[in-house]
């Protein structure tokens, strides 16, 4: 099962292996995660589970989410996020049910998906990694530009997708096949080799990776 948990990015730092040999990890805190409701392929034509992750004040929730909290009397959250699942997983969870990080375990590999810094309007050299224009004799005030983008006569057009200046970042973003290398039940976090996209506290969502096979228990 490949469900799909909510989790906040703490930040980055460096642990020894058993050779000694230094691993960059990223440290996430997942969950904990609560099941607010419960899709069937009966009355939504697909099953699915609707989890819920971080406290937020009654006074901010939408009146549609609210009524939603009040059915099944779970406090507000922040974060709502559906996750597919089988439907004859269904069964084995129940609403209001808390889910841990202790669906994730050493060794296994989870793919992460989160939003990227964003970094307003960029230019090429930027966001393209250019390398602009040579800094001689003969070069005026084009020393970060681009370049040509097209010739006059022909294609007399400039060719759609061709790389320029424009807004950088904030995009979503996701990370396959990152290896959990350790699992810290008591603090509710996972330490996976790598970096993830986003800042620090910026929420993220973590599910086991879809090109690896998933640990049977």
């Amino acid at each position: 099962m490949r469900l799909q948990m909510i989790g906040t990015k703490v930040g980055m730092t460096q642990i020894f292996d058993e050779t000694g040999k230094v691993i960059p990890v990223t440290i996430l805190k997942v969950g904990p995660c609560y099941v607010v409701r419960k899709k069937t392929i009966e009355n939504d034509g697909y099953s699915a589970l609707v989890l819920g992750y971080g406290d937020i004040k009654e006074k901010k929730v939408r009146k549609s989410e609210m009524g939603l909290f009040k059915q099944t009397n779970i406090p507000p959250k922040k974060i709502l996020k559906e996750s597919r699942v089988n439907p004859e997983e269904l069964d084995n969870f129940e609403i209001g049910q808390e889910i841990k990080v202790n669906i994730f375990k050493k060794d296994e590999y989870v793919d992460v998906t989160g939003k990227s810094k964003g970094r307003g309007f960029a230019g090429v050299m930027k966001k393209h990694g250019m390398s602009g224009a040579k800094k001689s004799h003969g070069t005026h005030e084009y020393f970060r530009h681009g370049g040509s983008i097209g010739s006059s006569a022909y294609p007399s057009h400039v060719f759609k997708g061709l790389k320029m200046a424009g807004h950088y970042g904030a995009s979503r973003i996701t990370v396959q096949n990152l290896k959990v290398v350790d699992v810290r039940e008591d603090k509710g976090i996972i330490l996976v080799k790598g970096a993830v996209p986003g800042p620090n506290k910026g929420y993220l969502f973590i599910s086991h990776a879809v090109k690896k096979p998933v640990a049977q228990a």
